[in-house]
């Protein structure tokens, strides 16, 4: 079965998780005729019926549950808690609304219990002001949660639903996801649930237990601090302005720059106020002089050996690092690095260090 672990446990009781709140009653379209025989094997314990029903909506909800929480494996663990829960309080959804809503209605009550229980994830700007030359030597802060990378082959192209005004890479973005740990709870659900998955006001006042005025006031107040938070335009836009051959080459020319050591090459392609930083590590750097410092400083000379991949993550261009003693050891793993763009230039870097953001892109641990 799809849902889960041997023993697991829900959080919250199912009757009043799933019964109580959607009952499948809800707006949306009917059920269709393959879908109602497929609930109706499931209720029967059909667990292969049950898989059927949730594989299509897989993507989306994880990707949804990646939102809320900012931590790939924050949602993996998530949404199988919410399918078990979902699986288990199957009997009490009739049918006649969506099952696509009354399973948003799940995930998006487990990451809300999960967001109750943990100190929201964290970036490094969060911590304190940029330092103007490079730090060496400093230690993760042991009582820091940190966002995480999220790989683009979890994401479906085009917005969830007609009313949603996020497309769903631009609602991956990093910028984005990191605005939204600074929500409240409840704020970051209906935000999400409205502005990028398209559900009306009355659609979530009935998933969270409220009002739609409350859920209104929840929108505007999360919508004044993602503005101003994230006050420049999506990275969709600026990639799609210059192009897919373009966005390559500046990724090329960011690899070679790193493995050749070419310092040159590198603040070539970077603009006058860019960023780097590499949580888990607390220090950040802002502004070519600075940035350059460190890349002098750490990846351009004290890292022996680089190989790379291009990827996709966050919705953005990005590149799997990893680095080996010597050009012909073996390289291990050794970061995900994010790349914001502002035109044909890098404005950011994020450099999520640490083998474990690897596995969910599909990515080994080391190459030749």
């Amino acid at each position: 079965m799809v849902v889960g672990r041997s023993g697991d446990s829900p959080r919250r009781a199912e009757s009043s998780l799933v019964g109580e709140v959607f009952s499948g009653r809800s707006a949306g379209p009917v059920v269709q005729a393959a879908e109602q025989a497929d609930l109706a094997r499931a209720r029967a314990g059909d667990d292969a019926a049950f898989t059927r029903l949730v594989q299509p909506l897989r993507r989306e909800l994880h990707a949804h549950c990646y939102r809320m929480l900012g931590s790939t494996h924050d949602a993996d663990d998530a949404l199988q808690d919410a399918l078990l829960r979902a699986w288990r309080g199957l009997a009490r959804f009739e049918g006649r609304g969506s099952l696509r809503s009354w399973l948003y209605v799940v995930a998006t009550r487990t990451c809300l219990d999960v967001v109750g229980t943990r100190v929201r994830r964290a970036m490094p700007v969060d911590l304190g002001p940029a330092s103007d030359h490079a730090v060496l030597g400093s230690a993760p802060p042991a009582d820091v949660a940190w966002l995480g990378p999220y790989p683009d082959a979890g994401l479906d192209d085009g917005p969830a639903g007609p009313a949603a005004h996020y497309e769903q890479r631009e609602a991956v973005e990093l910028a984005f996801v990191a605005a939204l740990q600074h929500l409240p709870a409840n704020q970051r659900a209906a935000l999400l649930l409205f502005d990028v998955l398209g559900f009306s006001s009355a659609e979530i006042a009935t998933m969270m237990d409220t009002s739609a005025t409350s859920v209104n006031s929840a929108l505007a107040r999360a919508r004044k601090i993602v503005a101003e938070k994230v006050p420049g335009p999506a990275q969709q836009r600026a990639l799609r302005q210059i192009g897919d051959a373009r966005v390559r080459e500046v990724v090329t020319r960011f690899t070679t720059a790193l493995e050749r050591g070419d310092a040159d090459a590198l603040v070539a392609l970077l603009t006058e106020d860019v960023t780097w930083s590499m949580p888990p590590l607390p220090h950040w750097y802002r502004g070519l002089a600075a940035v350059t410092d460190f890349a002098v400083q750490v990846p351009l000379t004290r890292c022996p050996s680089w190989r790379h991949r291009p990827i996709g993550a966050n919705g953005q261009p990005a590149v799997a690092c990893y680095v080996g003693e010597n050009p012909t050891a073996v390289h291990h793993a050794w970061s995900i690095n994010v790349l914001t763009l502002r035109g044909d230039r890098i404005t950011d870097i994020t450099s999520f260090l640490g083998a474990e953001h690897f596995a969910p892109f599909g990515l080994p641990l080391s190459v030749p």
